[in-house]
């Protein structure tokens, strides 16, 4: 089963500093219809002014990863962590019994980034931060698999059975993804064009995506992030 979620019918804020898109119910946008996908409780599409950013604020049993598209990002958070990631990088917090953060961009141009909420597999874990910084070709026409549970291998490790990858796909070429039995996946269009099972998808086009294999063609030079776990009861 796979079912299309377009940009242009999500929640939408505008705060003049920060531009977002909600695939999810977040802030001022609810909708009950629409609160998570499985354990994937937010993800909010991010466009940052320069010199602006979320000041220090608290977090609370939420697994939290952010994926950097363009721009650069500069994080410091109460257990003495500061960084600045810059494109296509991802951190993540576990916030488990209480954190704060802050995540700002300190540069002339805008930034943008993807911002993932996981529930986590049980509450009060103890707090923890931690980067990476891919290489930008490791996801050229390939899966590059950026977090997964403790159990699997991925770089980044999340209190919880979820799996995410990155892909930046060249024009015309063809990629697929298999989602296994009991399995379920979220898909974003990133950037670029592409048919995904013969479904157009433009620029931040979502995939909710059960059990199936896709196939990806890209139309123009694409880039996608995928959120698998496991299925909804």
């Amino acid at each position: 089963m796979i079912k299309k979620i377009e940009a242009k019918k999500m929640g939408k804020s505008d705060l003049g500093w920060l531009k977002s898109h909600f695939h999810f119910s977040f802030a001022e946008y609810y909708n009950p219809k629409n609160t998570c996908f499985g354990v994937l409780r937010v993800l909010n599409d991010d466009v940052v002014n320069p010199q602006t950013g979320f000041d220090m604020h608290p977090h609370k049993d939420m697994e939290i990863i952010s994926y950097v598209v363009e721009g650069r990002l500069t994080h410091v958070d109460s257990m003495g962590n500061k960084s600045h990631l810059n494109r296509g990088e991802v951190q993540y917090i576990s916030a488990g019994t209480g954190v704060f953060h802050s995540e700002h961009n300190l540069g002339q141009e805008m930034a943008r980034l993807l911002q993932i909420w996981i529930i986590p597999d049980k509450k009060n874990h103890q707090p923890n931060y931690g980067e990476h910084r891919f290489e930008w070709d490791l996801r050229k026409n390939t899966w590059l698999h950026l977090v997964s549970s403790y159990s699997r291998t991925a770089p980044i490790k999340v209190h919880q059975d979820v799996n995410i990858y990155a892909l930046e796909l060249e024009e015309e070429c063809v990629h697929s993804f298999n989602v296994l039995n009991g399995r379920q996946a979220y898909l974003v269009q990133i950037q670029g064009e592409s048919l995904i099972n013969k479904m157009r998808l433009e620029m931040r086009d979502a995939l909710e995506i059960q059990e199936e294999l896709i196939s990806i063609e890209a139309i123009v030079t694409s880039h996608f992030l995928l959120i698998e776990m496991a299925k909804d009861d």
